[in-house]
């Protein structure tokens, strides 16, 4: 019910600097790397710093949020190169401050839907940091790219929706219709993102919000090169998440890869769906979505609400559904061609911690050119870094997979003859 990323044994340093962004990040090759992650003490954010001390562990990690207790017994876990640091994301001037002396700040504190401003992007331009944020609204983050020649005029790289959907699946969508492109497999005309997450996927509180917020947004997908607006977790689906998950339906939610896949990539049909286990949260969504007054599912209030009394149910099933979470992505071309990429792991938030995680490596690699972008633009992970940040990003997975036909990664493909499969 949440929607939110093989690991190189020693992760490389990180590289110097290029010419057109030396003088823009502040970096200094005499001492470590700092970085600040925002709503440290929380699931993604807790996930993240603890992806980060593993793969680089010679950085200086800042664990920031309000409550000082947990940050600080969080921050000791994670060695004697972090810290906690007590920070409220609402006011800038307290933002700026915290950025004093930093390299990346990696924003995890949603919920993104219903933000009208872009506070930490904001502080960090002002404080000439690279930023990184998990957002997973598609208003939220076309405000954020609203900033780009801000970002660009003051030297800032920064990434928007980089976590692991969106995030590492608009990575696995790019390298597909780069793939497609460069081998002349004919030009790509449909573009799906599929998710799925057993149960909340161990999700906190602020992921189920998120969840529930989406069901008062209209889904946004394109047709053809037309927009359409659809309803949400509507339009099922039974699709094969491959071993270890196999069938299950999905439907439609707005979320914000659709529209950046669609704007970027110049794929002309794209959407998104996602469903969970067991079978019965998802219609509980479809009823909270078809009865429930979308003035009631935009009032972030009113769903935190909803969010605290369904809570301890939430939780109780989860022991029995699990963590697992699987993404797909299909890309349909003109001459019929089919390819897949696909992400399995058994552990949501042990997966969302390494895709944050590896976009924020790539952005102190200086893999990210100044400016705001989307995980899919060449300036925000270059393309030759690509392939790097999805080693780092599928850490751990059951299954990862890519450029493949559908048939061979589907638990029952069906063979039309002649050993063909579809």
């Amino acid at each position: 019910m949440a929607t939110m990323g093989m690991v190189r044994a020693c992760a490389p340093p990180a590289a110097a600097p290029s010419t057109r962004d030396a003088a823009q990040v502040k970096r200094s090759s005499s001492r470590t790397a700092r970085v600040l992650v925002l709503g440290g003490t929380g699931r993604v954010g807790g996930s993240a710093a603890t992806a980060l001390s593993k793969l680089r562990p010679d950085l200086s990690i800042l664990v920031g949020g309000r409550n000082r207790e947990k940050g600080e017994s969080f921050a000791s876990k994670l060695g004697e190169r972090s810290e906690f640091v007590q920070v409220d994301t609402r006011n800038a001037r307290v933002l700026e401050e915290a950025l004093q002396g930093v390299d990346l700040v990696v924003h995890t504190a949603g919920p993104f839907q219903r933000a009208e401003e872009c506070t930490v992007l904001q502080a960090a331009i002002s404080t000439k940091t690279a930023y990184i944020d998990v957002c997973d609204d598609t208003d939220y983050s076309w405000r954020a790219k609203g900033f780009h020649e801000q970002a660009k005029s003051a030297g800032v790289p920064a990434i928007t929706t980089a976590g692991i959907y969106p995030g590492v699946s608009n990575v696995m969508a790019a390298e597909l219709v780069n793939a497609a492109r460069s081998q002349n497999d004919g030009e790509p005309e449909r573009l799906r993102f599929f998710y799925y997450t057993a149960g909340s996927g161990g999700a906190g509180p602020t992921i189920l919000t998120t969840s529930f917020l989406l069901l008062g947004e209209d889904v946004i997908a394109y047709n053809k090169g037309e927009e359409i607006k659809l309803k949400p977790y509507s339009g099922a689906l039974n699709i094969d998440f491959g071993k270890g998950v196999r069938k299950k339906n999905v439907y439609l939610l707005n979320l914000p890869e659709v529209k950046s896949a669609f704007k970027i990539l110049g794929v002309p049909t794209v959407s998104a769906r996602f469903g969970t286990y067991p079978f019965f949260w998802n219609w509980g969504m479809q009823a909270f979505a078809n009865f429930l007054p979308v003035e009631f599912l935009r009032d972030k209030n009113k769903v935190q609400k909803l969010v605290k009394s369904v809570d301890p149910l939430v939780r109780a099933i989860d022991v029995i559904a699990g963590e697992r979470v699987s993404m797909r992505v299909d890309l349909d071309c003109s001459n019929g061609r089919n390819t897949v990429g696909l992400f399995t792991h058994k552990k949501l938030f042990v997966s969302v911690g390494f895709a944050t995680a590896a976009f924020a490596l790539a952005v102190l690699e200086g893999n990210t050119q100044p400016g705001v972008w989307f995980p899919e633009e060449p300036e925000g992970i270059a393309v030759e870094a690509r392939k790097l940040l999805l080693e780092r990003a599928s850490q751990g997975t059951s299954n990862f997979v890519m450029n493949k036909p559908s048939w061979m990664v589907e638990t029952d493909p069906k063979e039309v003859g002649l050993g063909i499969y579809v």
